[in-house]
């Protein structure tokens, strides 16, 4: 049986489990390219320097949130379901990746802090998403704003703290779903008047 063509997704996948095992500060690209039985000349072929590796795996997986809340974007339904379905679901998911692999949450809060660009992206993408549902509720006649794009950057801001990664420790707390319930009623109270 022929070995497995090396893919820049093989590498990711590879990247991801050996940031899991030796956290940032010790994988090396050799660790990565051991893990899949290649040189590490193979992986700089794919990717042309370590920067450029951890960037590529940061960006895989922010852009994992980015695809569920896209479903949300383009579904069928009123605006404001939307918007409450796509604020639960960003708490949600980056709650799940903090509390489910704290390590990698870890390792990861790590890389975003050498890969600032992509970060940027992320979160361009995400105000994106806010802009595209809050325009339907204008549309809609639900929602109430003279500019979607700078009422998506508010509500994104305004309930940072279910999302931004720096309030990670909170998300445990027991009382957090409610503190969060709160802001998003309000803000989608705010949308409507």
């Amino acid at each position: 049986m022929p070995p497995e063509t090396l893919t820049p997704e093989r590498i990711l996948e590879a990247t991801e489990e050996v940031l899991r095992r030796y956290g940032p500060a010790k994988a090396t690209v050799v660790d990565v390219a051991r893990a899949l039985g290649v040189s590490h000349g193979s992986v700089y072929r794919h990717f042309r320097t370590k920067a450029a590796l951890r960037e590529a795996v940061t960006e895989r997986w922010l852009n994992r949130t980015s695809k569920e809340l896209s479903v949300i974007v383009t579904a069928e339904g009123p605006a404001p379901e939307r918007l409450d379905c796509w604020l639960t679901a960003l708490f949600e998911a980056k709650r799940h990746k903090a509390g489910d692999d704290p390590e990698l949450f870890a390792t990861y809060m790590t890389l975003i802090g050498e890969s600032g660009g992509v970060v940027d992206r992320h979160v361009t993408d995400l105000e994106a998403q806010l802009t595209t549902i809050i325009e339907a509720g204008v549309s809609e006649g639900e929602f109430h704003t003279p500019s979607p794009a700078t009422t998506a950057r508010a509500v994104f801001d305004a309930t940072g703290r279910f999302h931004d990664p720096c309030y990670a420790p909170e998300w445990s707390r027991p009382e957090i779903t409610t503190d969060f319930e709160a802001v998003r009623d309000l803000v989608l109270r705010g949308l409507r008047s």
